[in-house]
């Protein structure tokens, strides 16, 4: 069964609820103002994308993401797959990367990943779908998930941002363990997607980062 997805319709009344559950999100929301309802296409190009986010920074995987367009504007499995090894180092992507991108280019290619078909499944089916293919594991499910499906109901535990986030606004040690931050998470439910996106709102605006998404 597919969880209903928020939108961003009721995306600020969302916040406004998490706000009265825990007061931490009434004092983002006060000092910050609401989170951006981040939103992105469930398309191949994205899963290439997020895949670049893996590990580092978001203008870091922008400017290789802008690279790639570079070679050709249409970020296609068949694309991925012509360029050379020196080509795909030449956009900056890793040699792990390069086999990442092009191991979802081959399921893609083969029918064994139908990205199209993904919308209408529930999250599981898809998280087993997805972790099939090499080098992408649960983060990248996750904000998959979160970005492209509005999953209303994912916490990344793998997000240092995040979870340093949840740290800071919970003042919480930085040795905290993730049972006992799953338990801090766990009143949020069904909605710690919205957490989650007030979490990185906050981790944003406190750092100055400029959100770039695909």
């Amino acid at each position: 069964m597919v969880m209903e997805r928020f939108r961003e319709e009721n995306f600020i009344s969302l916040c406004n609820e998490l706000a009265v559950i825990d007061v931490s999100f009434q004092q983002i929301i006060n000092e910050y103002g609401y989170a951006p309802c981040w939103s992105r296409k469930p398309t191949f190009s994205t899963l290439i994308h997020i895949i670049l986010e893996q590990q580092v920074s978001l203008a870091s995987a922008k400017a290789a993401f802008d690279k790639l367009q570079s070679y050709d504007s249409t970020i296609s499995p068949e694309n991925i797959l012509r360029l050379s090894d020196e080509e795909m180092k030449a956009c900056y992507f890793s040699r792990q990367k390069t086999i990442y991108a092009r191991c979802l280019s081959e399921a893609v290619l083969s029918g064994s990943l139908d990205l199209e078909s993904l919308v209408y499944k529930d999250d599981d089916t898809i998280r087993l779908a997805l972790t099939k293919i090499k080098g992408i594991g649960n983060w990248t499910v996750d904000v998959f998930l979160m970005m492209c499906l509005h999953s209303p109901d994912i916490f990344p535990f793998g997000d240092i941002a995040l979870v340093n986030s949840l740290k800071h606004i919970k003042q919480l040690p930085l040795h905290t363990t993730k049972e006992i931050l799953v338990s801090v998470t766990a009143s949020w439910k069904p909605y710690r997607t919205i957490a989650a996106y007030l979490l990185w709102h906050a981790y944003i605006c406190r750092k100055g980062i400029v959100f770039q998404s695909a």
